[in-house]
């Protein structure tokens, strides 16, 4: 259990960060490891509790206290295989998650004092690529079965290796250029190296699963063609519609959608597109305080960006987790300050926009402030205007597009979501998976939807007595 008493000698000890003034001159990743010592040292703290509620936080159910120990041990070749049982892609994770789990750790009942768990995490799947013991898992033997996955972001990439492993031949669809989905297209490398990405990729296409991207399932293959050609399809198309902003003058030019930008940027970096926006020298305001508009306000920075503001719809959050609220174990609602917003920029909450005014593009933005809730009322006496040469809308996203499931058949649930209970569509061997079944969430959600849907295929397969697509054809 780690080192008794740990919890007490060693205090919880933040990732180091490249500072801010050096880290805006590029795009390489700004959060640095532990030395080794203090990294076990953090490992040590963790009181491998008799019931480990780290688990309940985490939805991928990562055995959190069992690679915690072996890690202040300095027992690493056991730790990976202890984290591969459960995540597929931890240096994702690693990096990306926002960490339920710690929010969930029996030490958090002391505020900010939690085990740094994801620091581990991506500790022992670092070390585990540079040791080479992450290699090919092939399966022994082949299903004769088949399996379509549309979609290559975590839950598709997840799913598809867990099918691959049970010995079906995989064929993941992408319209994208390269696989990843928003990993690699809508999240800067700053925050993760695509290099880390293509890694994975690498290893899947070695098990044996085909990749063929720039493929759009319903224009360059029809959805039935795909559905007659394999024995199952997967859905893990993602929520991508982006909720709009409609507000007066919302057509103007140098309004964008965030991923527009975002994927823009990617791809200028990548070397593979030049960018279409920039916010070189212009005043920027990103409509949205999550994770899409941090990301956003930092590449503005990196442009050289005139000023970068964030604003937020709902009112502020208290400075410290609201027992009343939202009380241990459940993940905090209270004020948090992004990486971005410590490079620069300014943030103000409870705002509505009214309207966006310029001629042929933008050039002010006039916003009033609100109540902070819902409804969120407009307060009387506040209506204000900023420069603004580039808006982008970081507002979330409201379902997956609806042509492939409306192609296929498929029902949709209320929120336009793909209706799949146990991951099941209503067409017979059509599933569906990450946020194109749940909606908008977590990268460790994705994981474990793909995961789990996988199971579900499984399951079909050994209740389903059709004659594989494949032998049908050699007949």
């Amino acid at each position: 259990m780690g080192e008794i008493g740990g919890f007490k000698k060693f205090g919880r000890a933040d990732p180091p960060e490249r500072g801010p003034g050096e880290r805006i001159g590029d795009h390489r990743e700004f959060v640095r490891a532990l030395p080794l010592l203090e990294l076990r040292e953090q490992g040590a703290r963790c009181l491998e509790c008799g019931v480990p509620f780290c688990h309940h936080g985490c939805p991928l159910g990562n055995l959190i206290p069992d690679w915690n120990d072996l890690v202040y041990r300095d027992r690493f070749r056991e730790a990976i295989d202890q984290l591969h049982r459960t995540n597929n892609f931890p240096e994702f994770t690693g990096r990306l998650c926002p960490a339920p789990c710690e929010a969930a750790c029996v030490l958090e009942i002391d505020e900010g004092n939690a085990v740094t768990i994801k620091q581990i995490e991506l500790a022992i799947v670092t070390r585990a690529w540079e040791e080479g013991w992450i290699v090919p898992e092939p399966p022994a033997s082949r299903s004769g079965r088949s399996v379509a996955v549309v979609g290559s972001g975590p839950a598709g990439l997840a799913c598809a290796q867990q099918l691959s492993r049970s010995g079906h031949a995989v064929t993941v669809f992408e319209r994208d250029e390269a696989g990843g989905g928003l990993v690699r297209f809508g999240i800067p490398d700053f925050k993760i190296e695509k290099d880390v990405v293509e890694r994975r990729l690498a290893q899947l296409s070695e098990e044996g699963i085909e990749f063929r991207f720039g493929m759009d399932v319903g224009n360059d293959i029809d959805a039935s063609e795909l559905r007659d050609s394999f024995d199952a399809v997967v859905l893990a198309i993602g929520s991508r519609v982006p909720r709009d902003l409609a507000v007066p003058g919302r057509g103007l030019a140098g309004v964008h959608f965030a991923m527009e930008y975002l994927y823009g940027r990617n791809r200028h970096l990548a070397g593979t597109a030049e960018a279409s926006i920039t916010a070189e020298a212009k005043h920027v305001i990103v409509v949205g305080g999550g994770d899409t508009g941090a990301d956003c306000v930092a590449s503005a920075h990196r442009e050289g960006a005139a000023s970068v503001t964030q604003i937020e719809l709902l009112g502020e959050p208290p400075a410290r987790r609201s027992d009343e609220l939202t009380p241990w174990p459940l993940w905090p609602v209270k004020l948090r300050t992004s990486y971005a917003l410590k490079e620069g920029g300014e943030r103000s909450f409870a705002i509505s926009t009214t309207r966006l005014s310029g001629g042929a593009r933008v050039e002010r933005i006039h916003w009033q402030q609100n109540s902070g809730e819902p409804p969120f009322a407009p307060v009387p006496g506040t209506e204000e205007s900023h420069p603004a040469e580039l808006v982008l809308l970081a507002m979330g996203f409201v379902g997956p597009e609806p042509r492939l499931p409306d192609a296929l058949g498929v029902e949709r649930d209320g929120r336009g979501n793909i209706a799949a209970t146990e991951y099941a569509a209503s067409v017979p061997g059509v599933f569906a998976a990450g946020d194109a079944r749940r909606g908008q969430s977590l990268i460790v959600w994705a994981i474990e939807e793909g995961r789990r849907c996988a199971g579900a295929v499984d399951a079909w397969f050994d209740t389903n007595c059709r004659e594989p697509v494949a032998a049908a054809a050699e007949r």
